[in-house]
């Protein structure tokens, strides 16, 4: 099947992509770990001994980072609808995080333990269609703020990528009641095109 132009343009600029090439280097899945590492040097959220989930976490390299970071003291659970190849030290869920089963199953693996961070790289399948695709964007970073509301310890903290667009103030004055302090974070290995930008929630009232 013939690639159209403008995924070829995709594909080349992927493989030449800086961050692309770092994470085959350093062993990441995605270029996406540098994202988290950048906001993590800057805001401490991932330290030994925290125990934090990871939504919509394939392939793998926001797991990958926190893995890292944790240490024996600290604990990742990973979860989503899409497989995952295993990460060591990482408990990993495949299942729509919304579903009873899917909470229960992850209610079982934190044996009581308390969540001190949420964090949420999902995106949806893009159409192409600016007006759908921010929609289901949004509806994503809905159900992770729900579920770090539920999930987190009081104090905790919440980090999730959103998109600019009519759903951001919304949105964002939504994590402003469930948390003390909201910062927005868009580090460099975002690509400079990209509506991408993250919030981060400190504190769970």
């Amino acid at each position: 099947m013939k690639r159209s132009k403008s995924s070829n343009a995709w594909l080349a600029e992927h493989v030449n992509d800086h961050w692309v090439q770092q994470a085959q280097r350093d062993g990441y899945r995605a270029r996406a770990a540098y994202k988290l590492l950048e906001i993590n040097e800057k805001d401490k959220l991932i330290r030994p001994g925290t125990v934090l989930a990871d939504l919509g976490s394939a392939p793998g390299s926001w797991s990958q980072v926190a893995a890292r970071i944790v240490g024996d003291s600290g604990r990742v659970f990973a979860l989503d609808i899409l497989p995952m190849d295993p990460i060591a030290d990482v408990q990993f869920i495949q299942g729509d995080f919304r579903e009873d089963e899917v909470l229960a199953e992850f209610v079982d693996l934190l044996g009581g333990r308390e969540l001190d961070l949420v964090i949420s790289d999902m995106a949806p399948n893009m159409s192409g269609m600016s007006v759908t695709d921010q929609a289901r964007s949004f509806l994503l970073c809905e159900l992770a703020l729900e579920f770090a509301r539920e999930q987190l310890k009081p104090g905790g903290h919440f980090l999730v990528k959103v998109f600019q667009g009519s759903d951001f103030q919304p949105y964002l004055q939504a994590m402003r009641e469930v948390f003390t302090e909201v910062v927005t974070r868009k580090p460099k290995a975002s690509r400079d095109r990209s509506t991408e930008i993250y919030l981060l929630g400190r504190g769970r009232r």
